[in-house]
């Protein structure tokens, strides 16, 4: 069986450090600083993102740059989808959510970034000194890792994928009802998609969009080491 093209594993950093940041939202600029700030080496440390690479922020054309980076490693958010879906999905829903730079991209250009967005996985896992680590944008829709894993490289399609991607790019069901069950098979899942005053966990579920794309509310980027779990010096407030 080859491997679910929405599934992307990664062994262990022997190098330096697996760093996961939340949702970015088209703030490249600020992200940067954030790296800068933590004394990012791209030659041995390598930064996943639980998506939402665009709407909302001034740099969204940039993305492009950042997705061709060696060391920059995303799975889809549930924004990044409506690119995805371009063609089909409710545009004037996304315009409001922040959509608006893309309707502004030329026919040709909006089939090259959906081109790339297309190859964004749903899942990601790390391998750490301590055990797999999982990203997703919102929340696993199976009690364990293994179980979603299963079902995405059995090839579902159809309306199962849809129902499984609308948990795993939407859903706020755990955090909402403060759910601390976890999910089985990991050390930790990290996820974003729901704005939180500053890190948190629910069981071993870890939520890090600290609001780096709304700077001007006292937002801000939380680095997360996916060896520690902890969030980087100076990414805290």
């Amino acid at each position: 069986m080859n491997p679910s093209p929405l599934i992307r594993r990664f062994s262990r950093n022997p190098l330096g450090r697996d760093l996961a940041v939340g949702d970015i939202h088209g703030y490249f600029s600020r992200l940067e600083q954030t790296l800068n700030q933590a004394g990012f080496d791209p030659a041995r440390d390598r930064l996943f993102s639980v998506g939402d690479l665009t709407d909302r922020g001034p740099d969204c054309p940039a993305v492009l740059d950042w997705l061709a980076k060696p060391w920059f490693h995303p799975v889809c958010g549930n924004h990044d989808d409506y690119v995805c879906r371009y063609e089909s999905c409710d545009r004037e829903n996304w315009i409001q959510n922040g959509g608006g730079w893309f309707q502004q991209l030329t026919p040709g250009e909006q089939g090259a970034f959906a081109a790339h967005y297309r190859t964004l996985p749903i899942a990601i896992e790390v391998a750490t000194p301590a055990g797999p680590v999982g990203l997703l944008h919102a929340d696993c829709p199976f009690s364990s890792w293994q179980g979603l894993l299963d079902k995405l490289d059995a090839g579902v399609s159809g309306g199962r994928l849809r129902a499984i991607k609308n948990v795993c790019l939407w859903s706020r069901r755990r955090i909402e009802g403060l759910d601390e069950s976890g999910v089985e098979g990991l050390v930790a899942l990290v996820v974003g998609h729901t704005p939180v005053g500053c890190p948190a966990h629910l069981g071993n579920v870890y939520y890090i969009d600290t609001g780096g794309w709304y700077p001007d509310e006292g937002g801000y980027f939380t680095l997360l080491d996916l060896h520690t779990l902890m969030p980087l010096p100076g990414t805290v407030r």
